[in-house]
């Protein structure tokens, strides 16, 4: 666990962030950004209105505010779409956006850096980063843990 706790210390949100974001404009359809989304292979997308990201898209929205309540495809995405954005600067550190996510029950954080849209974090890439340390790492750990424990068995 230290040496988990030793990693992320060392990263900011820019070190982990996927640089690629797909965007689209708030008056795209709902139907075009599920196509989009799907095309893309991805989970989210970041809702553009004037250059300005406003909003976020994910597949759980198209559950609970499009299928779930009957609204037409047609419907612009801004209206289902989850806002305000919440987003971090890029040199925030991971400790602090693992935090957020959990106290705000979201699992993607676009990144933000003087108004413009340059990355997303999401829980997958913290899982990522939180297992860096390679399997003789983390059995050493385990090791360490064991000998500590076999003297208050006794």
């Amino acid at each position: 666990m230290i040496f988990v706790l030793d990693v992320l210390d060392k990263f900011s949100a820019k070190d982990i962030m996927k640089h690629q974001v797909v965007t689209v404009d708030s008056s795209m359809s709902v139907m075009d950004t599920a196509k989009i989304m799907d095309d893309a292979g991805i989970g989210c997308v970041i809702v553009i209105e004037n250059n300005i990201a406003v909003g976020i898209v994910t597949e759980r929205d198209f559950v609970k505010r499009v299928a779930a309540r009957g609204i037409p495809f047609t419907t612009p995405i801004k209206q289902v779409m989850s806002a305000p954005l919440i987003v971090v600067n890029p040199e925030e550190n991971i400790w602090e956006v693992a935090e957020l996510m959990k106290q705000r029950r979201i699992h993607k954080v676009p990144i933000v850096h003087q108004n413009l849209l340059v990355g997303i974090v999401t829980t997958s890439d913290l899982t990522r980063i939180c297992s860096v340390g390679s399997d003789s790492e983390m059995r050493r750990i385990t090791d360490q843990i064991i000998l500590r424990m076999k003297p208050a068995d006794k």
